[in-house]
């Protein structure tokens, strides 16, 4: 069996190749933009997990966009050579701001040649019909545009366990909003949240999938200095999965994901600096590593399950 990740998975990098003919790479940029969850419009503190640092190398005082575009330009070129980028706003909320600052900055980083789309990260509860219709209007364009959802869990006592600051519906009305204007949606989910178990991750995904999406992140939870989180994990009150666990957890979910779903991403890391526990998560390949050998030691791709099971909800006792 492949020892190759792609051989296994639908994943974004492959997607964009057969797409464009060539490699194509996102650009994590981090455009100031805050969260309505730690403003005090929707709650303070943001998410019990959220130490935004953990996702975005830039999370204090970034350059500008241009600045950025560049400097990861130079860095992929060295690491990979792909040659052609997609924006990805990444930090916090990247639809939480008038239009035409969106507008503003979505172009901004648009305007070099070699972008040829983006990818916004963004809450279920932050996305009005003005901005879809701003990245629906750039996908219109010809641009490769992904709306990014941070979901986690489309359980709303966990939502609320996270200090997450919406619901499910919420999430299923932006995902109906989207697709009413053709645009692609990529939805996150933590694998690993407080009081969850296997069967909660599979429902969850069942649940995304019943309306539609075209494509998932999977992020192992992992403790970051500086969160509520940080607290409980010290005073015992969460465990953090161990490796193996959530190998077999992602495979799982990704054995149960039809085939034409993309996966831009099948783990999280976070810096050695900040990062409490668990230890594994500060090594990426060593993830991808481990979840290609899993594959090819089940002998199963993405969908095999789907191709053997009747049902996915039965399997997570829902």
């Amino acid at each position: 069996m492949s020892m190759v990740l792609s051989d296994h998975i639908n994943t974004f990098g492959q997607t964009m190749l057969r797409q464009y003919g060539e490699r194509v790479h996102k650009l994590a940029l981090n455009a100031s933009f805050t969260c309505p969850n730690r403003d005090g419009s929707r709650g303070r503190g943001g998410c019990t997990f959220c130490n935004n640092a953990s996702f975005n190398p830039n999370a204090r005082q970034p350059p500008d966009i241009a600045e950025q575009i560049e400097a990861g330009r130079r860095v992929i070129r060295k690491r990979t050579g792909a040659r052609r980028y997609i924006a990805y706003f990444q930090a916090y909320t990247n639809t939480y701001a008038d239009t035409g600052r969106l507008a503003r900055l979505y172009d901004r980083a648009l305007a070099d040649e070699d972008v040829i789309g983006l990818s916004v990260g963004t809450r279920p509860d932050c996305v009005p019909d003005a901005v879809l219709d701003l990245l629906a209007s750039r996908q219109a364009r010809g641009y490769e545009v992904w709306l990014e959802l941070g979901l986690q869990s489309a359980r709303d006592d966990t939502l609320r366990r996270v200090n997450r600051g919406h619901g499910f519906a919420e999430y299923l009305d932006a995902v109906h909003r989207a697709h009413a204007r053709g645009l692609k949606v990529c939805t996150h989910l933590i694998v690993g949240l407080p009081g969850e178990t296997r069967a909660h991750c599979m429902d969850t995904l069942q649940r995304v999938l019943e309306p539609g999406v075209e494509g998932l992140k999977l992020h192992p939870l992992h403790v970051v200095r500086g969160t509520l989180l940080a607290n409980q994990w010290r005073r015992g009150e969460y465990r953090p999965l161990t490796l193996d666990e959530y190998l077999s957890i992602a495979c799982d979910l990704i054995e149960h994901t039809p085939a034409d779903v993309v996966y831009h991403r099948v783990t999280g890391t976070a810096s050695p600096r900040i990062l409490l526990a668990p230890a594994w998560c500060a090594h990426k390949w060593k993830v991808l590593n481990a979840i290609t050998r899993e594959f090819a030691r089940r002998g199963s791709r993405q969908q095999s399950a789907l191709e053997t099971s009747p049902s996915l909800r039965q399997l997570s006792g829902a």
